[in-house]
């Protein structure tokens, strides 16, 4: 596969050993370069600062943060120097509003993000607000993968969610080196609607391109037996053995889906295998 340069942000401790596992195991595949982001979060509230607290609790805010970065650092540098692939660590100290920046700012110049899943039991704050700079600001595609089910070294069925989107054809033409390395490629419409382009061939052209590109692929039309796109993505993903999820992110504002839910906040927090998502 090509991808060359990938980046991964830790943030905690818990969080460390899934990410750092699953980008060595996708540059070894492309002799390719694996970047480690380590951040120590002050997660107090920017405004409290301003509320009276003194310097001493930024102090201690702060330190702590350190802290928390050097043993983050000491970890990753330890596991990618056993890894025998070329690797870089980044260290800093950053309050949650600024994480964005630090992040897109490498996101920018990497071909893949690794990140684990952001919403869930002792998942950290800062986890959502990484995912959504690494697609909004840095426009890179981001691999989220699941603590207990990491993306094989070959996927061999790969699921792409077709809904005719700019969002959903941007992360398939960014999957495409992964979408031809698989066995098989399983186009999933749900629904597709009785009026729109692709009513008498769903999925059609979308299988035509990738066919030229060397990709072997099925279609799977689905009705969407489930209130959730995403609870019929993971319920397909795991009747067909599916190592993989490609999908568009946030066809809907970030807000609307933070307020309202959606299929990209949905499949987030709920997937079953690892999502590969891009803007």
């Amino acid at each position: 596969m090509s991808y060359k340069t990938l980046l991964t942000v830790l943030t905690t401790p818990a969080n460390t050993e899934t990410q750092l596992e699953q980008s060595i195991s996708l540059a070894r595949l492309a002799d390719g370069h694996v970047d480690a982001l380590c951040l120590g979060v002050d997660r107090t509230q920017t405004g409290y600062y301003y509320a009276g607290a003194n310097a001493m609790v930024l102090q201690e805010t702060l330190a702590r943060a350190k802290e928390e970065v050097n043993a983050i650092e000491a970890t990753a540098t330890k596991r990618l120097a056993q890894s025998a692939v070329g690797f870089n660590v980044e260290t800093g100290v950053a309050q949650m509003a600024d994480i964005g920046r630090h992040v897109a700012r490498l996101a920018r110049f990497c071909d893949f993000v690794v990140l684990g899943q952001p919403y869930g039991k002792d998942r950290p704050a800062e986890a959502e607000a990484i995912v959504e700079a690494a697609l909004f600001e840095g426009r890179a595609p981001v691999l989220v993968v699941p603590d207990d089910a990491p993306l094989p070294a070959q996927p061999k069925t790969v699921l792409v969610a077709w809904n005719e989107s700019i969002e959903a054809m941007t992360a398939i033409r960014k999957a495409l080196p992964m979408l031809q390395a698989a066995d098989v490629v399983r186009v999933v419409v749900i629904d597709p609607p009785q009026h729109g382009p692709e009513r008498s061939d769903p999925g059609g052209l979308l299988c035509q391109m990738l066919s030229r590109h060397g990709v072997k692929c099925e279609i799977d039309v689905l009705s969407k037996t489930m209130t959730r796109v995403s609870d019929v993505l993971n319920r397909h993903a795991v009747d067909t053995a599916a190592d993989l999820i490609v999908m568009g992110a946030y066809g809907h504002s970030r807000f609307r889906e933070a307020i309202l839910g959606g299929a990209t906040r949905n499949m987030l927090e709920k997937a079953k295998v690892p999502v590969m998502m891009a803007h």
